[in-house]
């Protein structure tokens, strides 16, 4: 059997299952400067797979791809063992993958209700009349959404400013917002570009336990990009480093931590 197909428990009982999304040889060119070059990694179901590197590196680029906002010159994407057309980011969303972004990307005028009710957009199935009109399949349908969104406001603890817009809220609650959009979308596959960026250490904690809580009760597998190190290590089941586009290290925590590449990448010494 391919050992990417297998399963297996981590130290702290979690269960890391099959490969989920496969990328292999990415290059990712803009003009003449390469973003990414020739990166090989691998994302499985249950994990927490996080992305680091200077800044510069490609990570988000990389993210981008795996969204569908950004199409490889080469490689390839597999997703659940299938090789994955060219697709529009909708169409990717449609897969079960969803994400946050590294700068807010909020409705400031509407409320927090509103704004993570937006993230149930794949699962609205009914046409712009009868939803106008809020009768039968629509209403049945909004009611379903409402209660879908209201369930993740509680699981983040946002209740008391579900009705709050945006544009008056700290940014640690900004962030927690665009968490809860996401989720709303109930995704398979989460992708979280920087979610602590600008945080203060007890926004961070809090971000930090809804994460795990993510994926142990919604068994959510994640991708993230993040620079606090202790974050990454504390977070993570497996780290894979990127420098100058180029893939430099890809292991558990630990592995990655005594790499002598990823050392030098984040101590600034000079490469050959």
């Amino acid at each position: 059997m391919n050992a990417q197909s297998q399963s297996f428990v981590t130290e702290d009982g979690r269960t890391i299952g099959p490969t989920v999304l496969d990328l292999r040889n990415i290059t990712l060119r803009f003009g003449g400067v390469e973003a990414i070059k020739d990166i090989s990694f691998d994302i499985r179901e249950g994990e927490i797979r996080a992305i680091i590197g200077p800044n510069g590196a490609g990570k988000s680029s990389m993210l981008n791809v795996i969204s569908g906002f950004y199409v490889p010159q080469e490689g390839e994407v597999w997703f659940r063992g299938k090789p994955r057309p060219a697709m529009k980011p909708y169409e990717v969303a449609q897969q079960g993958i969803a994400r946050t972004f590294q700068n807010i990307a909020l409705f400031e005028g509407m409320s927090v209700l509103d704004n993570v009710m937006t993230g149930r957009l794949a699962h609205m199935k009914t046409n712009i009349l009868t939803q106008a009109l809020w009768w039968g399949a629509a209403a049945r349908e909004e009611e379903e959404n409402r209660a879908a969104v209201e369930r993740v406001i509680d699981f983040l603890e946002i209740q008391a400013i579900r009705k709050t817009p945006v544009g008056r809220l700290p940014y640690g609650l900004k962030k927690r917002v665009e968490l809860a959009r996401a989720l709303a979308a109930e995704p398979s596959l989460l992708l979280l570009d920087e979610p602590m960026a600008g945080m203060n250490v007890e926004e961070k904690e809090d971000m930090s336990r809804f994460i795990l809580d993510v994926n142990d009760e919604f068994g959510t597998t994640i991708a993230l990009i993040e620079h606090d190190m202790g974050v990454v290590m504390d977070l993570s089941d497996r780290v894979v480093v990127m420098d100058y586009g180029r893939k430099i290290g890809d292991g558990t925590p630990d592995e990655v931590r005594g790499n002598q590449d990823v050392i030098d990448a984040y101590l600034g010494v000079a490469h050959d």
